[in-house]
């Protein structure tokens, strides 16, 4: 059995596009996206514990007491009846409340290391199912891959990107995400796109239906974008936000943002940082 597992990261994701295209008699809202990871990163650090408790250690931003780290792993816990636990480290940099689902990746890097620390050795498939019940972005950090997403999030199919350079801008305010689900004015009839739509223009395709009510919201976001615009760039906001990414040019270089906001100059990844651990059970 495995004693340990550091320096295990866990990467943020941006939407590229995101369509909201109807919503069921259930109240889910169905919608269609590319999400797309990057290279900003958590870092988690998993220690076995014999005595069967999960503790959790936080080594920069406070998280809350029943994150979603702790939570799935007592979802495996459970499921799988081991009777070991975990201390479990982790050094925070995604930020909160951005769309760019930082809390769902911890969870899936959280699931897959403790897959292998536990000496499970579980197919991803047996994961998938604990994935989504912590969290309706969970599953697509567990597949391991840049995705065009369908559905309520559940249909998840492999899509290439270009390799490309962006930056993105975390402004102090966050946005929760029910909020813009449930407010009146959200646009829910988004025609149906195709992925060889998408294909063509990639970092062009399509628009935010987010976006609209959560200038409403959060009018930091505006501030963000016409920010962003003064450099020439052509941004949006990720998810339900409140963070805004724009493609950004190989040698252009952006001064710092006002007001303290967060940036970060980021890659996409062509796959996971675990992918090798997803793979033959993938």
């Amino acid at each position: 059995m495995l004693q340990s597992l550091h320096h295990v990261l866990a990467p943020a994701k941006l939407n590229l596009f995101l369509h909201i295209t109807g919503r069921r008699a259930d109240g889910y809202h169905l919608l269609q996206s590319v999400f797309m990871l990057i290279d900003w990163c958590d870092t988690l650090h998993f220690d076995a514990k014999l005595d069967g408790t999960i503790q959790r250690i936080d080594l920069t931003t406070p998280l809350p007491a029943d994150d979603l780290v702790v939570r799935a792993a007592r979802a495996l816990q459970t499921a799988s009846g081991t009777t070991l636990g975990a201390e479990i480290r982790i050094d925070k940099q995604i930020p909160a409340q951005a769309g760019m689902g930082g809390g769902s990746s911890d969870a899936a890097s959280t699931l897959l290391s403790l897959n292998k620390l536990w000496g499970l050795n579980w197919p991803i498939a047996q994961l998938l199912p604990i994935g989504l019940a912590l969290g309706a972005d969970v599953p697509f950090f567990l597949h391991g891959y840049n995705a065009w997403v369908e559905g309520i999030g559940e249909k998840i199919s492999p899509v290439l990107v270009p390799p490309s350079r962006f930056v993105v801008v975390k402004p102090h305010a966050g946005i929760e995400t029910a909020r813009i689900f449930s407010h009146p004015s959200l646009e829910r009839s988004t025609k149906t796109a195709t992925i060889s739509d998408f294909a063509e223009q990639p970092y062009d395709f399509g628009r935010n239906d987010l976006q609209p009510v959560a200038l409403a919201l959060c009018p930091e976001v505006k501030k963000v974008l016409e920010w962003l615009q003064s450099f020439g760039l052509k941004p949006r906001m990720t998810g339900s936000g409140s963070a805004v990414f724009a493609q950004l040019p190989e040698h252009m270089v952006v001064d710092s943002p006002p007001d303290n906001w967060q940036m970060q100059i980021c890659r996409n990844m062509v796959s996971h940082p675990l992918s090798e651990w997803m793979g033959s059970n993938g």
